[in-house]
């Protein structure tokens, strides 16, 4: 891992449990189990997206704190949900029982939708972002959406009617471009967004977002095969279990692969033309696709 990388990791990890304090006037059950969940650990792949690309454009760490920490604290609801009963019903997350279990299943889901509301409201108290109160609008609607019933929301929804169905290759692509590439893409582009960058930089930010989004997704699919519990700190083959559609059960072990790899080259090839060092994209690109968990 860059040095750069480990630096953004340590620094996110204190502006997060900073950001999650507010959540101790909380009734002390739910303010748990948002921290709880919160505070797991993971891979943190979506905020450090966001420090890479406006590394990339030349914009201060410091000033997408808040930026970061929203899409973290949205992916963290989303897990949260996915792992009740009702969706995946899931008993570990991260190495730990899932929130569900450490808790119980209502507070599960308050804690989750607190989560989600937490994030909107550390996205519209963010001072740095309220100097630019245009720019602050259009990612509140960029991240809102990403996260809604034509992104997050609505991949799940297709994923859980896909459960003991035959679907084919691009109607699995579409339902993990908006359960898992949208909130990947959002956090690519936002600093596109709040440094108002030009629309070519937006664009190429967006292509690489979907590109590592999806082939995150395939990585993950061959690790629900590959890997073990203790590797991934997830159920081992829980997917095929659920008789779930997959990238593996679609295209095989190999083509998976090869269809990870390939979309990983093609992130890569959208990292020209930037004012600002772009070697922190490219790695995630390729941790994308090289990670064990």
């Amino acid at each position: 891992m860059p040095d750069q990388v480990t630096a953004w990791l340590r620094d996110f990890e204190t502006t997060l449990h900073q950001r999650l304090v507010s959540s101790d006037a909380a009734p002390r059950e739910l303010a748990a189990a948002m921290r709880y969940s919160a505070e797991a650990g993971g891979k943190r792949m979506r905020p450090l997206l966001v420090f890479a690309a406006g590394e990339a454009l030349g914009v201060p760490p410091d000033s997408l704190d808040g930026v970061a920490c929203a899409v973290e604290i949205i992916h963290t609801y989303s897990l949260i949900h996915d792992d009740l009963p009702a969706m995946d019903d899931d008993d570990l997350r991260r190495g730990q029982p899932t929130c569900h279990r450490a808790f119980d299943e209502a507070t599960a889901i308050l804690a989750g939708d607190a989560l989600q509301a937490l994030a909107f409201e550390v996205l519209a108290d963010d001072p740095l972002l309220a100097k630019h109160p245009r720019r602050q609008l259009r990612l509140i609607r960029a991240i809102a959406s990403a996260c809604g019933a034509a992104g997050m929301a609505g991949g799940q929804a297709l994923d859980l009617a896909s459960l003991n169905q035959a679907i084919d290759h691009p109607q699995l692509e579409r339902m993990h471009r908006m359960k898992t590439g949208a909130l990947i893409r959002v956090s690519a582009t936002a600093p596109a967004i709040l440094s108002d960058a030009d629309s070519a930089l937006f664009e190429r930010l967006d292509r690489y977002g979907d590109r590592v989004g999806l082939a995150f997704q395939i990585h993950d699919d061959i690790l629900d095969v590959s890997g073990s519990s203790l590797q991934t700190g997830k159920p081992a083959q829980a997917d095929a279990a659920r008789n779930k559609p997959t990238f593996p059960s679609l295209l095989g072990m190999d083509e998976s692969r090869r269809a990870a790899a390939r979309l990983c080259d093609e992130a890569k090839a959208e990292l020209h033309g930037f004012p600002g060092d772009t070697s922190a994209l490219a790695w995630l690109a390729a941790y994308a696709i090289q990670r064990s968990n």
